[in-house]
């Protein structure tokens, strides 16, 4: 996992329109938004191109991060999408860093502790800092992964297309459930017993040189990267089937592979102790894994990326 954030600590912080010092970044214990998950967010990465710091995407979780908001009625924001871009631009810039993991929030700070947050009014913070592979050593041996106890939430009781904070506390569960049992990741089953995600990443199937992912029926967010990665398998001539999946297919997959802003590409070889093309990476996730770092070096294609 990734170094703690006290280890990482950058020098500045923007919050609700202006930069603060890292240690003065601080909100009321009384927020809404701590007592009642009343936050939405988004992780997104820069990188280090040939080009310069590049910020992957960064339109696309923006506009993702304004539709959580919108889902949530938190229509009190005072800045327009292009503000926050350019403020996660002017981060990674004061804190003069090439790469970094940026996390923007809204959330429902100090005002009023009813549960609709009628009094609280809405704030924004963006952070960055350096953060390495989210998944550790094990992504680059392949991920020894559990199907979770845990479901993953129905369509009607949360919003699973709203990246909120909330939500999370669902991820958290079924994580510390298989890390308990010495797994490196979690898969949740959506209400249904079909194939949803892992506990902050999407995930594929390869069978039969075919790609199958969820669909976004099945309780998933609705991922940047999943999309990346559905346009390059495309583009190299594969066939992707976005559907219900079920458990089973896990087992008898040729590959699979997570995807997700924080784990990037990540090939899972094992799953509920049965191994996934004999323990081993299999070929369609290198390639696509492969052409994903490629472009990432190259800063291309230029409308992936904004260039801090």
């Amino acid at each position: 996992m990734a170094e703690s954030l006290e280890s990482v600590k950058q020098e500045k912080i923007w919050i609700n329109g202006k930069t603060v010092n890292w240690e003065d970044a601080k909100i009321h214990v009384l927020s809404h938004a701590l007592h009642y998950g009343t936050s939405v967010f988004e992780g997104i990465r820069c990188y280090s191109t040939k080009k310069g710091s590049a910020i992957f995407r960064l339109k696309e979780h923006i506009d993702r991060l304004f539709d959580s908001a919108k889902i949530y009625r938190m229509d009190d924001i005072n800045y327009s999408k292009q503000d926050i871009i350019d403020a996660c631009i002017e981060t990674i810039k004061v804190n003069n860093l090439k790469s970094a993991y940026i996390r923007p929030i809204i959330f429902k700070g100090y005002g009023g502790l009813a549960v609709i947050a009628k009094e609280s009014k809405t704030e924004i913070s963006i952070a960055a800092w350096p953060w390495g592979d989210y998944l550790g050593e094990a992504s680059q041996k392949g991920l020894n992964v559990k199907v979770s106890s845990w479901q993953k939430l129905a369509q009607n009781t949360m919003p699973c297309l709203a990246k909120a904070g909330s939500n999370y506390m669902n991820s958290q569960l079924a994580v510390m459930e298989v890390a308990a049992d010495g797994y490196d990741e979690a898969i949740l089953l959506d209400s249904n017993g079909f194939v949803s995600e892992g506990s902050g990443e999407n995930i594929f199937l390869v069978k039969n040189n075919i790609i199958y992912t969820p669909s976004i029926s099945s309780s998933i967010l609705n991922g940047i990267t999943r999309k990346t990665v559905i346009d390059i398998a495309k583009n190299l001539g594969y066939k992707i089937k976005e559907e219900r999946i079920p458990r089973e297919m896990l087992y008898i997959a040729d590959e699979l592979f997570f995807t997700g802003t924080a784990a990037e590409i990540s090939a899972i070889t094992c799953v509920d102790k049965i191994k996934i093309n004999n323990g081993t990476i299999g070929p369609i996730t290198k390639q696509i894994k492969d052409t994903f770092y490629k472009h990432l070096e190259e800063g291309e294609p230029k409308e992936w990326f904004c260039f801090a």
